[in-house]
């Protein structure tokens, strides 16, 4: 059975039970229609868009007396898909995977950790980044640092320290103390003990900023003559692009 889309102007529907209802059901799912079976919509009872049409109805009605879902009706056709064929999508992978957390639908959720880009996020990176102290304190306190630093600025950058190992800690700390610069100001992402390099980390670091909406690059920061240490082996400089 193919996905289908109405744009034609329903009845009136019965107000009381859902037992009562028609086993047909127009849904408007963040302004996108569809028509699918209640027992479709049922098809997995542990399931929270089960329990949205089990017993009394639990959902509001547009103007038409569609059930409503507020929740983004793009993806929800894969959703549907998946309740009528068990077909597993291929496509928008990441937001599918959101939405089926939503509606708790077991069966797909686990069926979408499998899948490459899901288990790399999930397994992989996710697993990576737990090993590196303070990760998301830390993006969030970049972000702090570079909307203080951006009034009237194009761009704005925040120094960042990247260490791996315990002993680059350290040193990262003697190099730190003869920087000429606020250390409040410089961001410390480290030690971990996981195998991803610093290069990975700093893609990460990238990948997770760009997410929040930000534009970005980073170069290694060179430090005036002088330095006592190579400053590129710890300091980076991340930059906000604003306009």
């Amino acid at each position: 059975m193919s996905i289908s889309s109405e744009h034609k102007p329903l009845g009136k529907q019965v107000t009381g039970s859902l037992h009562t209802l028609s086993p047909i059901v127009e849904l408007n799912v963040g302004g996108e229609l569809y028509t699918t079976t209640l027992s479709t919509l049922k098809k997995h009872p542990g399931s929270k868009l089960a329990e949205m049409f089990t017993g009394q109805p639990k959902l509001r009605r547009d103007s038409e007396g569609r059930f409503f879902i507020d929740r983004p009706g793009t993806y929800f056709k894969y959703i549907l898909e998946y309740l009528r064929s068990n077909q597993v999508p291929t496509q928008c992978i990441q937001d599918v995977y959101k939405e089926a957390l939503f509606y708790d639908i077991e069966p797909l959720i686990k069926q979408l950790e499998d899948s490459p880009q899901i288990f790399g996020e999930l397994v992989a990176r996710k697993q990576f980044l737990a090993h590196v102290p303070n990760y998301s304190e830390n993006i969030e306190l970049m972000i702090r640092i570079a909307r203080a630093e951006a009034v009237a600025s194009r761009c704005s950058g925040v120094i960042v320290c990247v260490v791996r190992t315990e002993e680059d800690a350290a040193r990262c700390q003697d190099a730190l103390n003869s920087l000429d610069m606020d250390k409040k100001s410089v961001v410390k992402f480290g030690p971990w003990k996981a195998a991803p390099s610093i290069s990975d980390l700093l893609d990460c670091i990238q990948m997770d900023v760009e997410a929040k909406g930000y534009k970005i690059s980073f170069q290694p920061h060179v430090a005036e003559k002088g330095f006592r240490f190579k400053s590129h082996d710890f300091f980076y400089k991340f930059l906000f692009t604003w306009w």
